[in-house]
Order: structure tokens, then sequence, then C-alpha cells
């Protein structure tokens, strides 16, 4: 049987997450959330007061077992996934767990440097973006939903510090790669930003 493996880059709240994860449900694909990964190894560093230790929580990964499966996010945690993934070690730990699911099965994986680094054979790349203000707008939305209390200029802020850490980063900088079929839905709904993603990887198959 021939795999398909589907590369899926971009911003932070661009909606690579959900995006994803409806394309890969209409195609039957197994839906990889890398974040969540990062996630998983910044919530351990978290818990054991590593976080700010480069040396310590390069030390935890030895007794760290990721799975995947269901996790839910909060905003110290995403910013301590920001701070991990800036760590070789830590890239090259997930690396070999990312890479070995993607041998094995139909995937959309989702990231930063997913068509750069990590599956840079992918038979299909997409570089999903929405302007900083729309996903600012969109997050802003989502938290107050969740009761909290923000400011969107706060929110705002917020996007725009992530894309220049990820941009400006040594180890793999988010890019999108040559091969990778730019895809904005900064004017899109949810529905219509999967449908064009499904599109796009019917058009590799």
């Amino acid at each position: 049987m021939i795999l398909m493996n589907v590369a899926i880059d971009g911003p932070a709240g661009a909606g690579k997450s959900t995006i994803s994860k409806g394309a890969a449900g209409k195609l039957g694909f197994i839906y990889v959330d890398t974040g969540a990964l990062y996630r998983t190894i910044a919530l351990n560093a978290i818990r054991r007061g590593v976080i700010d230790n480069e040396d310590e929580v390069i030390k935890m990964l030895d007794d760290t077992d990721v799975k995947l499966g269901f996790e839910n996010g909060t905003q110290c945690v995403s910013m301590g996934a920001s701070k991990v993934s800036a760590i070789p070690k830590v890239r090259e730990y997930l690396l070999d767990l990312q890479r070995d699911i993607a041998k094995k099965n139909n995937v959309i994986m989702d990231g930063r440097d997913i068509g750069t680094v990590v599956l840079p054979n992918a038979e299909c790349k997409i570089f999903l973006t929405a302007s900083p203000e729309c996903r600012a707008q969109r997050r802003y939305k989502e938290l107050i939903e969740k009761g909290e209390n923000v400011k969107y200029e706060d929110v705002l802020n917020d996007v725009n510090e992530r894309d220049y850490n990820d941009s400006h980063r040594k180890i793999a900088p988010l890019k999108p790669s040559e091969e990778s079929v730019i895809a904005d839905t900064s004017k899109l709904s949810l529905d219509e930003s999967i449908a064009l993603i499904v599109k796009i990887i019917k058009e590799h198959m």
C-alpha cells in the first residue's frame, strides 16, 4: 500500500489543528498534532518546575514517555511549548516519534517545520496562514467564550510575539518550504477552510 504524508505548517492561531483534524476525518487519515507533543513536554517540565532550565528539561527526556492522545492546553503550557521547542535535544527526541508515525500511516501532520524538517519528502505540503489580526480575533473570541478576561490588543501582541519568535529561532524557523501550497484562510469559514485543504490534498494524490 502506498502511504500519503501531508505536511501542514503555519503560524500560531492559523487554525492548523482544527482544520487539519477536519480534513483528516474527511479523508480517513490519522491526524498528528505536533504542537500537542511539545505541549506535553512543556507540561511535564512545568509540573517538575524545570521549564526555565534547559539542562533539566533535557535530563527529563530520559524518563518521559510521549503518547498520542487528547490534552487540554492552557496559555502557560502554550508559551512553555514555545520554550521547549527551541531546545535542539527536545526537537530531536520528538522527531523520531513523528517520523515513525508517518512511515506507517496516511497522516496529516501539522506544526511549524513539518514540510521543511520533519517530513521533507511529504507528498503534499501546505502552508496554512491568515493575517495576524484575523488570527488574534479568532483567538480572542475563543478565550472570551471560555470566560477568560482578556483584551484583543494583548492577544494580538501575543500573536505577533509568537510569529517573531517562531520565524527567528535558530533551530527550524517557521517558513514555507519551496514546494508548499500557500493557503490563506483569512476570509474563509471553518468549513470552507477544511474544504480547501481537502481539495489541495486530493490534487496531490
